[in-house]
């Protein structure tokens, strides 16, 4: 006894600056340094810490990774059929409630006080803090429309990047890192833990996670008891959770309700919902105070963690089968995004009292709300979806020639997308390419990207010789559907929609007008040139814009470069 009071005594401390300020401050980096460091002495053989990325800013990124029964490396994790439960803190870091909780529930499940036995049936792998240079941009006035704590990190990394934009065209450092991670430990679920913006209101905590309303059918079922389950605990705990972003469909009006949307995989639960495994969102409210936020992403991981050791062999297994099917949908058309439908129905609310009139400063509607008056609102949830963006994947998959194969080869690696490169060179190869008419650039800079609207475009057949090193990404993969992401032109998160292809959409050599002009009267005496040239003139943005007018013909001439606004990805409808 007295020995073991010792050994305590001797230990390094694995509480966290908020729990002993009271949860009304959050510590620094060197924090999670510290506390990395000292749980594996405090359980050797049970915990260790990684370091597997560094920042822009020189800074280490850190993970925990924590099994009862010493399965703490991937490899052992696969070959032993462990599920694993990832929980991401900090990719927005002013948000940084998910950091606090995940130490004090790893200690707790160390020490016993919490969800026995789970650790010899789940390998829980916890990155404390995603954004590690945004978390130590530090201050006090840092999210105006969040309670706590005194002071606490930036949204965005040192590159002013926002992270949970970047998951699938994956240009930070730190992305990079975290994809790498993701692949290696392959978790059957990934859950990303935020604080939200937005109104006041009584509910503490959303979570969204798919698949459960559309995906895999047999991962879908799973998502949905997972959900059921989950959310009859946290309510048995008094929590108020809800299954969707509770955003406003209109801003300024909370009376316009709710809908249920799912985002593209540049966000971190999309992303991984697009693997075929279960990627969730958790959101605490904002206006809740830094002890409450940090108590309800406690319960929800402890519930997660619980739950994954009861269920993770089932969920695995479904995961495995969505996989195996998604290797079979070659040729077939496959759903990448979806949107609420128009139909709702009416759902209780928690909200508080609230008056909403014209502002004297912005002339816009102006929301206060009395949180001294809970009322239950009444409002419309839009829950119904829809498929928003259907594709046909290819039949046999992609080529992707030099000189871009090298850098695309890269990015679907840190995506997990089977590829292969061409030993020698093919001739006369049978692909279809895709031209864009008008490409449609966004107005000003997104995440730093110029993106670029490409559904106007079309596919064509064209022979063309393929160089040695070519690309070739089979559709028939288990990851079909992030590989139709990435290299079909209509999806948002596509390389060409981020901007990647931008050069190919510019015009390098040009025909002066006065040649044009001159051509143009010559090429109008084919009356099918002419006819077309009318039919145009019918739309008034071609009719009254001179260079659209010259382009018509100008793209006619011999001169006209055959590449232009052609997208440097072919489909091929057999394997190569």
């Amino acid at each position: 006894m007295t020995f073991l009071l010792a050994l305590l005594a001797a230990a390094p401390s694995l509480s966290t600056h908020a729990e002993r300020s009271g949860f009304t401050e959050t510590g620094r980096f060197a924090e999670v340094e510290a506390l990395c460091a000292a749980f594996p002495k405090a359980f050797p053989g049970k915990v260790r810490c990684d370091r597997f990325g560094v920042t822009p800013l020189g800074r280490p990124m850190l993970a925990l990774v924590a099994s009862a029964d010493g399965v703490l490396t991937p490899e052992v994790a696969a070959k032993k059929g462990r599920p694993v439960l990832f929980l991401q803190g900090g990719i927005h870091a002013g948000e940084i409630d998910g950091k606090d909780a995940g130490f004090w529930l790893l200690r707790d499940v160390l020490e016993g006080r919490v969800a026995p036995g789970a650790l010899a049936k789940v390998t829980l792998v916890f990155v404390p803090v995603f954004n590690v240079d945004g978390h130590e941009r530090f201050g006090p006035n840092q999210r105006p429309n969040q309670v706590g704590p005194k002071e606490m990190g930036w949204r965005v990394t040192s590159q002013n990047l926002n992270l949970n934009r970047d998951y699938a065209k994956a240009e930070a450092p730190e992305m990079q890192a975290m994809l790498r991670l993701l692949q290696r430990w392959d978790p059957i679920l990934s859950a990303d833990l935020h604080v939200t913006d937005g109104a006041k209101f009584q509910h503490d905590v959303s979570i969204t996670f798919e698949p459960s309303t559309h995906g895999p059918e047999g991962l879908r079922a799973l998502g949905v008891s997972l959900r059921d389950v989950l959310f009859t605990r946290l309510e048995a705990k008094a929590h108020l959770p809800v299954n969707f972003y509770p955003s406003f469909n209109k801003e300024d009006d909370p009376a316009s309700g709710f809908a249920y949307g799912w985002p593209p995989p540049r966000f971190s639960n999309a992303y991984w919902a697009a693997h075929n495994r279960f990627g969730l969102l958790v959101e605490t409210h904002s206006w809740k105070d830094y002890r409450t936020r940090v108590t309800a992403t406690y319960d929800v991981c402890l519930g997660l963690l619980e739950l994954a050791a009861t269920n993770g062999p089932a969920w695995l297994s479904a995961a495995k089968a969505a996989d195996a099917a998604d290797a079979r949908r070659a040729g077939e058309d496959v759903v990448l995004l979806w949107e609420p439908t128009k139909t709702s129905r009416l759902i209780d609310f928690k909200g508080y009292a609230y008056t909403r009139e014209p502002s004297t400063i912005s002339s816009q509607p102006w929301v206060k709300y009395d949180e001294t008056k809970p009322e239950t609102w009444r409002v419309p949830y839009f829950d119904e979806l829809k498929p928003s963006l259907t594709v046909k994947a290819p039949r046999g998959g992609w080529v992707i020639p030099p000189p871009h194969a090298a850098w695309v080869a890269d990015k679907l690696a840190l995506h997990g997308v089977v590829f292969s490169r061409l030993p020698k060179e093919r001739k006369a190869v049978a692909v279809e390419r895709f031209r864009l008419s008008e490409p449609k650039f966004r107005a000003t800079p997104y995440e730093g990207r110029l993106t670029v609207t490409a559904r106007d475009g079309v596919w064509a057949p064209v022979d063309l010789d393929l160089p040695a090193g070519s690309l070739f990404v089979p559709a028939a993969q288990a990851r079909l559907l992030f590989a139709l992401h990435l290299l079909e032109p209509a999806s948002p998160e596509s390389f060409l929609a981020w901007g990647f292809f931008n050069a190919h959409l510019e015009q390098k050599e040009y025909l002066e007008d006065y040649l044009t002009e001159a051509f143009a009267r010559e090429l109008l005496q084919d009356a099918g040139v002419r006819a077309d040239f009318e039919a145009r003139l019918k739309n008034p943005d071609f009719a009254k814009d001179p260079s659209a007018r010259l382009r018509f013909f100008s793209s006619r001439h011999p001169s006209a470069d055959p590449q232009l606004n052609v997208v440097p990805v072919y489909r091929v409808g057999s394997p190569l």
